[in-house]
C-alpha cells in the first residue's frame, strides 16, 4: 500500500515493480545486482482517483503515461534496490499529490480607465514616430 494523503491510499494490486540492473557507476555491482526499479501504476483503472485528477495526473505524466492508461516511473539512481524502490514511490505520490490540487479559475478584469488612456495616449506619440520617417516631399 501506499499512502498518498490522509485520503487516498493506493492498494498493492495498482502498483507493479519490475527490477533490472543498473547502468552507470557500481562496479561489479553493477553486473550482479539488479537494483533499477520500474514502478507501475494503474491509474486509468484506480477507484481511488476522480476524473478530474485522472485528466490532470494524465497532463503531468507526459511521456510516463502509456496507451493503456499506466503511469511507469524509473528509478536507478542510488545502488541500493530498496533506496530506488523509496524514490520511485515518492516520486509517484508527489505527482498524484501535484494533481489532487485543482488550479484556480481565472477571473477576467476590465483594464482601468487611466490604463486605457494611457495606452491611447502611448499609441498617439508612437504613430507621430511612425509619420515623422515617411519621404520628404520637394515642397517642404
Amino acid at each position: 500500500m501506499l499512502r498518498i494523503n490522509d485520503h487516498i491510499t493506493l492498494a498493492d494490486w495498482e502498483l507493479t515493480e519490475n527490477f533490472s540492473r543498473s547502468s552507470g557507476p557500481g562496479g561489479q555491482n553493477v553486473n550482479k545486482v539488479e537494483t533499477a526499479v520500474e514502478l507501475r501504476f494503474e491509474a486509468e483503472r484506480s477507484p481511488h482517483l476522480s476524473a478530474p485528477v485522472k485528466a490532470r495526473l494524465k497532463k503531468l505524466a507526459g511521456r510516463r503515461w502509456t496507451t493503456e492508461g499506466a503511469i511507469v516511473i524509473h528509478a536507478e539512481e542510488t545502488r541500493s534496490q530498496t533506496r530506488n524502490r523509496e524514490l520511485a514511490r515518492e516520486r509517484l505520490a508527489e505527482m498524484i499529490r501535484a494533481a489532487l490540487v485543482a488550479p484556480k479559475r481565472r477571473i477576467a478584469t476590465k483594464p482601468t480607465l487611466g490604463s486605457q488612456r494611457r495606452r491611447l495616449v502611448a499609441k498617439a506619440v508612437r504613430g507621430e514616430v511612425k509619420a515623422a520617417r515617411g519621404k520628404i516631399s520637394e515642397d517642404e
